[in-house]
């Protein structure tokens, strides 16, 4: 039986949909429930020739030179659900099923394809070339779960942007497809969405679906149709038609509202899965204005709130959105994998159990602490519109503890 993925969405919206000449990006990352993820930096660095990386399961090559990330990443792996680097590229990943399966033996995890790409790539397609060079060689596979009972693999789809292009990549094993996305509103989750529109593919993708007898060679190549399990690749985007409501005017804002939105299935809070993070990223199409990246490193973005990033030289590191580091006694890391659980909540993990905790016995205290709470979003929201419409070029030094002291004064009011 193949496990369904997790029902996550990411979107992208570009001008005119969205408002002075901006380039948004949001993603719900859908997990299990219990899963904790914390938000991470890692500067960018130069690596000795020959050098090797340890990503979740398997070691690859290190390239000479990394660029700085920020990542929103369960905190038992390597890689990540979504995150941004400083060259305005973000990039967010969507667990897929399709008619082939997915390998059990461990290889990439296509979270760990996320953080290479954004490492690796100073522009979207720079990072899609990154993903599917590192595909072919590598593979994908292993357990997209820290579950030691069972192993739950999938294939990938990403959402890679940066500040005048998006690419759709979407993955079966090493082959894929991928389209060019530069105008109007995107959402892709966790089922397969290209159609026809195909700007770039694996050189071999046609034959070998052909081989397989999933294609005929003569009706048009439907990448959807040929590759999906089922008549599963429906229309999965709920989401899309609440930012074309506000068509002309897609703000960081509206891009929240729409990840908040538990009515429409975008908010995930279901028996077996929980929005455990969630990002919205502001990449001005002007490249003397700075990207603004928004992480809630909490579960439930209708009870959390989005905090304000930006990449600057030494910016302060914010142990409150990290887990503890367990090192190579991690369970995750031992062969076999995942015998048991370490506690992996971090400091503001913890500080929102009690506020849920608070919210679920005294109904009018839980509304005034959020209350509070969105109006301290909503001064991070203004403070980030000054910064994006000045003229003059941005101080790095009033942003190095940007989002340090945001987590520090959302820490104060739950105290």
């Amino acid at each position: 039986r193949m496990a369904a993925a997790p029902p996550s969405y990411c979107f992208v919206a570009f001008p005119p949909c969205s408002k002075d000449g901006l380039v948004v990006f949001g993603k719900n990352s859908a997990r299990p429930r219990d899963e904790v993820q914390e938000v991470v930096y890692f500067a960018a660095a130069s690596h000795d020739p020959g050098s090797k990386v340890e990503c979740t399961y398997i070691e690859i090559e290190q390239v000479p030179k990394t660029h700085a990330v920020v990542l929103s990443r369960p905190s038992w792996l390597w890689g990540a659900e979504m995150g941004a680097n400083e060259h305005g590229v973000c990039v967010a990943n969507e667990a897929i099923v399709t008619r082939e399966p997915a390998s059990e033996s461990e290889a990439l995890l296509g979270m760990d394809l996320v953080r290479l790409g954004l490492e690796r790539g100073s522009t979207a397609k720079e990072a899609l070339d990154v993903i599917v060079a590192l595909l072919e060689e590598h593979g994908q596979g292993g357990n997209y779960y820290e579950d030691g009972s069972s192993c739950h693999t999938f294939q990938s789809a990403f959402l890679i942007v940066d500040r005048n292009e998006a690419w759709i990549l979407e993955t079966s094993g090493k082959y894929w497809a991928a389209e060019k996305i530069t105008e109007g509103v995107k959402c892709i989750c966790n089922q397969l969405s290209l159609t026809t529109k195909i700007d770039a593919e694996h050189p071999e993708l046609r034959n070998y679906v052909r081989s397989q007898g999933w294609w005929n060679g003569d009706s048009d190549f439907n990448f959807s149709e040929v590759l999906s399990l089922a008549d599963d690749h429906l229309a999965c985007c709920s989401g899309r038609e609440s930012l074309e409501k506000h068509s002309g005017d897609v703000s960081a804002q509206a891009m929240i509202d729409v990840l908040r939105d538990k009515d429409s299935g975008v908010c995930v809070d279901s028996e077996s899965f929980l929005t455990t993070a969630s990002i919205v990223s502001v990449l001005p199409q002007d490249p003397s204005s700075p990207c603004v990246h928004y992480f809630t490193g909490t579960p439930d973005p209708s009870r959390s709130i989005f905090k304000p990033f930006i990449f600057v030289d030494d910016v302060k590191l914010v142990p409150k959105v990290q887990s503890p580091s367990f090192g190579n006694d991690d369970p995750a890391k031992k062969i076999p994998r995942f015998q048991e659980k370490p506690d992996r909540r971090h400091e503001l993990y913890k500080a929102h159990e009690w506020a849920r905790s608070l919210l679920e016995s005294d109904q009018d205290k839980g509304q005034k602490l959020m209350r509070i709470m969105l109006e301290l979003e909503k001064q991070g929201l203004e403070a980030m519109e000054d910064i994006l419409t000045r003229t003059e070029v941005l101080d790095p030094a009033e942003v190095v503890d940007l989002f340090y002291d945001c987590v520090d004064t959302e820490l104060k009011f739950f105290k």
